[in-house]
């Protein structure tokens, strides 16, 4: 069963970035990426770094952000099919009108810390 997925430009705060977020459980499983994953192209790939799981308020949410770290702005916003989601490993489709596709989360072996955002589709499957 699909479940949902937001992606906000957060600025404001340092580098502006996007903030990838998955539902997971009661949860948005989230990563911090340097540029928009809508724009990538099939074989594509992006760094990504793996922050905190954030609240689902976050689904419909625009604005500022608590404590002053800047203000966030979704981009895109749609459904998320996980096929997998391990430690090390997560695989979905995103569906949405200006986001779709199939893409890879994959952390570093070297480096837990590090992980990269690969696009493997056009379409979410």
């Amino acid at each position: 069963m699909p479940s949902a997925f937001v992606i906000h430009l957060h600025s404001g705060h340092g580098p502006a970035h996007y903030d990838l977020m998955l539902q997971c459980g009661g949860a948005l499983a989230t990563w911090r990426l340097p540029a928009d994953p809508g724009a990538l192209e099939p074989g594509g790939e992006i760094p990504a770094e793996r922050l905190a799981d954030h609240r689902q308020a976050y689904l419909t949410y625009e604005g500022p952000v608590s404590r002053g770290r800047g203000r966030v702005r979704r981009v895109h916003r749609g459904t998320c099919r996980l096929v997998r989601a391990q430690a090390a490993r997560w695989s979905f489709g995103l569906s949405a009108e200006t986001c779709r596709g199939r893409f890879e989360l994959r952390r570093s072996a070297d480096d837990p810390e590090r992980w990269t955002l690969r696009r493997l589709a056009d379409e979410p499957q």
